[in-house]
Order: C-alpha cells, then structure tokens, then sequence
C-alpha cells in the first residue's frame, strides 16, 4: 500500500467509517491544477471511505471550463468561483451546488540550492525578474489564473519587454519542473503548484500588495453518471479532515 493509501485508511480506522456500498462506482473529477494535489488527497480518504473509484483529470482553469462545455463528461469540477458559477449559469453544472473548498497565493520559487534573493516589496519583485534569465510561469493563452495575472503585474510593474525576453511559459502543469530542468531560474505559481515538485524550494508569496489570491470551488454535475457518489464526494469535501489535507497540500480551507 502506499503511504497515501495507508494514511487515508489510518483515518478511516480512526474515525470508525465504514466500507463500501455493495456496488461501487468510479467517480470522474475534473479539476484546475492548483487543486490537484487536494483533490488527489480528499479523493484517497474518499475512496478508502466509501469503495468508490476516483479518477482525476487536470487542466488550467480555462481550460477546465472549455472541457466542460465542450461536453466532456465529469461528476464533480473544481476550478475557480468564475468558471463554476459560468458553468452553473449554462447548466452544465446543477444549480446552487457551488461549494468553496480552498485558497491559495502566487509563490516564488527557485531552484534548491540558488542563493535565496529579497522577495519581501514590489521593488525586490522587478530586481528579480530583471537578474533571471528565465522566468517560468503557467501560460495565459491555456487560461491559467496565475499566469493571466502574472503577465498582467509584469506590465503594471514596467517590465512587459523584458519579460517576454525571459519568459518560459507552459500550458498547465507543475510549471516549476522548468526551474527544476534548469530551463528558469525563477517560477511564479500557485504555491500549491510549486510545494511538490522536487528540486524546487517555494521562497515565499508575493508582496501582499501585488498578491492574488485564488479561491477553488466544487460543483456537482447538472447529469453526474454517479449522483450519489458524487454527492458523498463533496460532503467528504466539507468534512474536518478534508481540512486537514488542505492545509497539508499548502492551501487553506474555505470554512462554510
């Protein structure tokens, strides 16, 4: 068993849940990278919970919303308030079934050993852009929130040239590998997308006046091929230790 499995069944002994229906189902999440450590978390306590299947899809958020309205099939989503609420509106989503869960904050990371600079003001921010060779950051045309609002900052700051001569883009994924291949010297992301790529240190958030912080939300299928699952999922969603493994994935739970 892995340690994952092993500690999701710890707390299953631990809080006396019992197993699994007779007829298990497989669940399909289709979640935002910056949740996807979360969501693999909560879905291994869930699936040591109830004998339920979970199978996990990333993208960016953009491209969470253009998946599903393209069709693609999924239970539950988790993406962005902006995306479930569009995805409620168009009724891809059941009404009202919108559920905050978590937040995260855009980190700065580097590669593990490289001398640590100032990230503490706005102005250690442009010295730090300006010293890179390389600056990876998720790409905006993939619609990934922090690298909208990344490109969008470099222009506020002055530095719309002198980024696009550093810039190492990638469409969704843990971006931070880039730095961890040498191919960045620096990554601005989701600090939950920077914390578990190894090579890697996550040096600090932004300044709080240039900080965004994102909110990441569950909604249930408008026709989820398992309802009841479904439902079970985001109610294992709202539960104290799904806190737990929110603050343990580096992001802090939306409390009701």
């Amino acid at each position: 068993m892995s340690r994952r499995g092993f500690i999701a069944m710890a707390a299953l002994v631990a809080f006396g849940w019992g197993i699994a229906p007779a007829s298990a189902a497989e669940l399909r999440v289709i979640a935002t990278g910056a949740s996807k450590e979360v969501v693999q978390r909560i879905a291994a306590l869930f699936q040591a919970r109830s004998g339920h299947a979970v199978s996990l899809v990333t993208d960016t958020a953009g491209g969470v919303r253009r998946r599903i309205e393209a069709g693609e099939a999924a239970d539950v989503v988790v993406a962005t308030p902006v995306v479930i609420d569009a995805l409620m509106a168009g009724g891809r989503l059941a009404a009202g079934s919108r559920q905050d869960m978590a937040r995260t904050g855009i980190g700065i990371g580097i590669a593990e050993g490289a001398p640590v600079p100032a990230i503490a003001t706005v102005e250690d921010i442009r010295r730090l852009i300006l010293a890179a060779k390389g600056v990876a950051y998720v790409d905006p045309a993939g619609g990934g929130t922090s690298g909208i609002y990344f490109v969008q900052l470099a222009e506020r700051l002055g530095l719309k040239d002198q980024l696009a001569a550093r810039a190492r883009p990638q469409m969704g994924g843990y971006v931070a590998e880039r730095v961890a291949k040498g191919e960045a010297d620096v990554v601005f992301h989701q600090i939950s997308e920077i914390m578990p790529v190894r090579g890697v240190r996550m040096i600090g958030p932004l300044p709080a006046e240039i900080q965004l912080t994102t909110t990441y939300s569950a909604g249930l299928a408008a026709a989820p091929a398992a309802p009841e699952a479904a439902r079970a999922f985001l109610q294992v969603m709202r539960s104290p230790e799904a806190a737990a493994l929110i603050r343990a994935a580096h992001m802090e739970p939306v409390t009701p």
